[in-house]
């Protein structure tokens, strides 16, 4: 039975838009007199003296339109989380950022990485996540320190980007060097021990200003509060992660036109492996809440190492081109165990036990080694001109991506069965034994259209297309599309529009790469989207507060699913398969901004069916996807008690969710509330501020994202310390 609409969450909506039409008028930008009188260089430097107008609102999306084009000026639903709202909420990853907009839901977090949907379709870990518009591999924890934003960009948006999903793309913006001197030092702390020491700092490196930079560094150490079933020694009782990152961005204004950024990044993350918990057919947790049956000796140790740089050439005021490259190098070493309710017991008869506690469980040990990279590169030309009185915003450009992957893995012994609580030794296990190294690679370039036509203050229309093609070693294995996209907005006032689109999405599969799967090494076909979407957004109190609304019917072909034999076949415990049609219908409201003078709120809702859909001898024919509720919605404010003092109240609901394919399995809806308090104060002459959340205040017991196999386990009452320098 789906979920009712909790009361809770109707009040916090209600709340939320009640609030947002008493909004008073805000305070306006302040502007230095050198600073008005700045050339059209010196604009883009434009500094706010005083408390800044709007830490809340932003504006403009890089990757909505691949150029920085205002938002009421874009037919396309997005989401923008800034770094002011995640450093109050102490975010320490992508999965406490993305919380801000109930568009995106969370799924598994084994392995050291995160999983999210969009709009209730799973983001690719190939294609769906962006950094500066360039396409990432991200089976890893990314990075937030070095972020200035997250945009969620919700739809279809194979016309810009190729290869992507029907539910849309994350684009990650990184901050950018500062023309003065700024330092500041963080750190923060929390009731299990974990530690987390930042250095942000940026500035001009010559008298000219012409030279640039942004650097950062990080530290972390994490503790974390579920302990291993099978110790051996109370040192490694609970799973650790210990992290470091550094990040560098220069520019450089060769010419006056011509302006060079030079980006580096290097990630080293190493942490025990939680898979997560085991579901019973209840829906229930086997074993309590805060046991992990991987051994506490297995581990995944991420490299990973960004390098490239961008090029942008003014030609005049009304024409640009833009290039750039980017090369991902992404190494992980896996000591894994494979954790099991199911495998052979000693006469080699298939068994599932139904207590681990009692019982026991079965591991199937191995050491592998992963080889990711990614070469992407980007020509965007741009033009902005005037025909019969008509205006044009063209975008003409084309992108490349070259995927490897390298693999070498050695396997212990399958099946064996383990005790909790009995000490499992490590079977030395080293991937450099393997000579066989599995390889894999494929070429994926496309060539775009786009053109945003005013046909006057009231109307525009967005026209795009957009030639997709892969290629891979072997016959048959080449996949082409073209991605159309149109768009219609029409403003009525000037802080008000309205738009349609109409998009599609064009998603490679690859093959299936998986032991325990039936289909293993089988080609899949490419899954094909198509949305339609009507939405609205609103521009209140001089600009202050941002309302959006919008509705969508998404419906996507050649579905690829997952799903877990209820009896193993020949040992092998999943199957792969092309489930043939997804359709999801949905709604979503969002507010973002300044509603009174010491106010602000961000807050979003979203309403989703979400169902397979094929004729009736089909399994999963009227199936809910796993993790796509009916009902989410979030929202976090912050009220400024005095200039020094602020406090935040903060709330999540998440809507019954569905464990398994088949729909057998819900998970609960649950509500978590957090606050926060934030005191600056000077200290030097610097400022230093204080901050202390507390989350899940009600200690609300509730499971995040995942199957029935390595469901999240919500962590219950936090408590997070931070304490933050400026120079």
């Amino acid at each position: 039975m789906l979920t009712k609409l909790s009361a809770v969450a109707i009040a916090v909506t209600t709340g939320l838009l009640s609030y947002s039409v008493q909004a008073e008028t805000s305070t306006s930008l302040q502007v230095t007199p050198d600073q008005a009188a700045a050339t059209h260089k010196s604009i883009e430097r434009i500094e706010v003296t005083g408390r800044q107008f709007n830490h809340y609102k932003v504006g403009t999306a890089s990757g909505a339109m691949r150029g920085n084009i205002d938002l009421m000026d874009t037919p396309q639903s997005v989401a923008i989380i800034p770094d002011f709202v995640t450093d109050e909420q102490l975010a320490k990853n992508l999965s406490e950022v993305l919380v801000n907009d109930s568009s995106v839901t969370a799924g598994s977090e084994k392995w050291n990485r995160q999983v999210f949907s969009l709009r209730g379709f799973e983001l690719d870990s190939g294609s769906s996540y962006l950094i500066n518009g360039h396409q990432q591999w991200s089976h890893y924890v990314q990075p937030i320190e070095t972020l200035q934003q997250v945009e969620v960009l919700k739809g279809p948006s194979s016309m810009l980007y190729g290869q992507s999903g029907p539910g849309g793309l994350i684009n990650m913006v990184t901050k950018k060097p500062t023309y003065d001197t700024q330092f500041e030092l963080g750190f923060d702390t929390d009731d299990q021990g974990s530690t987390r020491f930042q250095a942000d700092a940026g500035g001009s490196i010559n008298d000219a200003q012409t030279l640039r930079y942004r650097a950062v560094l990080v530290k972390q150490d994490s503790q974390y509060w579920r302990t291993y079933a099978n110790t051996m020694g109370i040192d490694e009782n609970n799973q650790e992660r210990d992290r470091w990152l550094g990040f560098i961005n220069l520019e450089y204004d060769i010419t006056d036109d011509l302006l060079l950024s030079l980006k580096y990044d290097h990630t080293q993350d190493k942490t025990g492996i939680d898979r997560g918990g085991w579901l019973n057919s209840a829906g229930e947790l086997v074993g309590g809440r805060d046991l992990i049956w991987d051994m506490p000796w297995a581990f995944t140790d991420n490299t990973i190492t960004n390098k490239g740089g961008d090029l942008t050439y003014h030609i005049n005021d009304n024409m640009q081109v833009k290039t750039g490259y980017n090369h991902q190098q992404f190494n992980r070493q896996r000591l894994d165990t494979s954790p099991n309710l199911c495998g052979k017991d000693s006469n080699k008869q298939n068994v599932c036990y139904e207590d681990p506690l009692t019982q026991g469980y079965f591991i199937s040990p191995f050491d592998r080694y992963d080889d990711w990279q990614h070469e992407t590169a980007y020509m965007d030309f741009t033009s902005q001109f005037n025909t019969a009185g008509i205006d044009h915003q063209l975008l003409l450009g084309g992108n490349l991506l070259k995927y490897y992957y390298g693999q070498l893995k050695d396997s212990g012994p399958k099946n064996q069965h383990v005790m909790p609580g009995v000490p499992v030794v490590n079977p030395g296990l080293d991937y450099h034994r393997d000579t066989t190294k599995y390889e894999s690679d494929y070429k994926h370039y496309g060539f775009y259209l786009q053109d945003l036509i005013s046909f006057n203050d009231s109307w525009q229309a967005l026209v795009g297309t957009r030639y997709d093609e892969q290629k891979k070693d072997g016959e048959g294995n080449n996949s082409y599309a073209v991605s159309p996209k149109f768009g219609v907005i029409y403003s009525p006032t000037k802080n008000g529009s309205i738009y349609a689109n109409y998009s599609q999405s064009f998603s490679p599969q690859g093959m299936v790469n998986n032991e325990d799967d039936v289909n293993n090494k089988m080609d899949l076909e490419p899954e094909y989207g198509t949305q339609y979407e009507l939405g609205t957004k609103w521009e209140l109190y001089d600009g202050s507060l941002l309302l959006t609304g919008a509705i969508f019917d998404i419906t996507v072909s050649n579905v690829t699913v997952q799903q877990t034999l209820v009896t193993p076949v020949n040992g092998k415990t999943y199957i792969t398969t092309q489930e043939g049609e997804q359709r999801h219908k949905g709604a979503e409201i969002g507010a973002q901004g300044q509603v009174a003078d010491k106010w602000f709120v961000t807050g979003s809702m979203m309403y989703l069916n979400a169902e397979y859909s094929r004729p009736a001898s089909d399994s999963l024919n009227g199936k809910t996807p796993i993790d796509a509720p009916e009902l989410s919605a979030n929202l976090w404010t912050r009220y400024e008690m005095t200039e020094s003092f602020a406090l935040n109240f903060g709330a999540t609901y998440v809507g019954e969710r569905y464990a398994d394919s088949q729909n057998t399995i819900t998970k609960d809806d649950y509500i978590t509330v957090d606050l926060g308090a934030a005191y600056t104060m000077p200290v030097m002459g610097s400022d230093v501020s204080l901050r202390m959340n507390i989350r899940n205040l009600f200690d609300k017991e509730y499971l995040g994202g995942g199957g029935t196999t390595d469901v999240t386990v919500g962590q219950g009452r936090n408590v997070n310390l931070a304490l933050e320098a400026k120079f």
